[in-house]
């Protein structure tokens, strides 16, 4: 590792020389709205920057997650992924034109994640500038239908149906420069409907209001007593409902993420809170449903693994300190599958999910080059030591 080490510093000017090359490419992938399972425009677009970057090799899976793939020299290497999803949490109902700064790109959904999309669209023209081929297949994947209630589908079919191993994978994401995520806690992302039926009968006093009925279920939850190991919380969201000031609100909707580093433990929670549900609903004669969004099952690399350290070294070269939390992106996928992987961030920002979020230009040559360098060490072999 320590022969390309000293270079990664210096790849810094040669990724600057194509900066109108990169910051074209989030800005045309961004203004394409891409909501989670309608993502066909910005998979099109997509697919025509990477033709237009002249990669060997571009398609389509059978699920819809668009791919392309930079030859590599060796034929008997497994190929390296690189991952980013393509939707966003913005309709097209939301104006996606952006405004390019001297210094930041404003638009929604630029951090999460329409900068990675770009970047990685980019990579083959950075790959040449660089002058840099790798003995794997550098696989570069637009993955679907990820966030939110797609539920990362799209990576989990490729993954299934993909036909060779895999040696490493890199997730991007647009924010935040300086991220390390190895490791995914398991989770349960849930919401509990509360619904008060138009013949609910009169002979109480009082008509029973959907808002105060899930603010009773929010009550119970918080007195649940977890334990401090394994690690276990339950995040309270989001909670709407009610039409106007003045009327008892007869609808309402909780949201929820149950986390833990022990799947079992999740299970456990989300039993507890089914409890809750049905008893709150049975006291108060309310209709009281709960279903899953969304899940993911705990997973992780040591802090010890040599991509993990590898990668580590990298940021630390660059000048940044790595920062590492759970994550829920592509990366619980791959490590699911015994995949060594890691998720990183290509610069900073502010307004993360609003409609005028905004992305730094300056540290994404940095965020650039720790990814060139990350695939570097998994080339390099940092992941067939495992």
């Amino acid at each position: 590792m320590d022969s390309y080490l000293e270079k990664i510093p210096f790849m810094i000017n040669a990724i600057k020389a194509i900066k109108e090359i990169v910051i074209a490419n989030i800005v045309l992938i961004g203004q394409v709205p891409s909501p989670t399972f309608k993502e066909e425009k910005r998979t099109r677009i997509f697919m025509e920057r990477l033709a237009e970057a002249q990669v060997d090799e571009c398609t389509t899976d059978e699920y819809g997650n668009p791919i392309g793939i930079i030859k590599g020299t060796s034929d008997t290497k497994t190929p390296i992924f690189v991952v980013a999803h393509l939707d966003t949490f913005f309709g097209e109902d939301v104006d996606h034109n952006f405004t390019v700064k001297k210094r930041t790109i404003i638009g929604p959904g630029i951090l999460d994640n329409s900068a990675g999309v770009g970047v990685m669209a980019s990579l083959p023209e950075i790959l040449r500038a660089l002058g840099i081929r790798f003995e794997s297949d550098i696989v570069l994947v637009g993955d679907i239908q990820s966030i939110g209630k797609g539920n990362l589908r799209g990576i989990r079919n490729l993954l299934k149906t993909w036909p060779t191993p895999i040696r490493g994978a890199v997730c991007i994401e647009g924010g935040e420069l300086g991220r390390l995520n190895y490791y995914s806690d398991g989770m349960r992302r849930c919401e509990i409907t509360c619904s008060i039926p138009s013949t609910f009968r009169w002979v109480r006093k009082f008509r029973p209001n959907a808002i105060l009925i899930l603010h009773e279920v929010i009550n119970q939850i918080l007195e649940l007593r977890l334990p401090q190991k394994p690690r276990a919380r339950v995040i309270i969201g989001k909670i709407a409902g009610g039409v106007e000031h003045g009327e008892i609100a007869q609808d309402a909707i909780l949201g929820f993420e149950i986390q833990s580093d022990a799947d079992k433990m999740v299970k456990a929670i989300y039993r507890d809170i089914k409890d809750i549900k049905n008893g709150i609903s049975h006291e108060h004669e309310v209709e009281l449903q709960l279903r899953t969004i969304s899940s993911l099952n705990a997973a992780r690399l040591g802090f010890n693994h040599p991509l993990v350290k590898s990668a580590a070294e990298v940021l630390k070269k660059l000048e940044l300190k790595p920062v590492s939390v759970s994550s829920e992106t592509e990366l619980s996928i791959f490590l699911y599958h015994k995949i060594p992987a890691v998720t990183i961030g290509i610069s900073i920002g502010e307004n993360y999910h609003l409609e005028d979020a905004a992305i730094k230009i300056g540290p994404i040559y940095k965020g650039i080059a720790q990814l060139v360098g990350i695939l570097m060490a998994i080339d390099s072999g940092v992941c067939d030591e495992q």
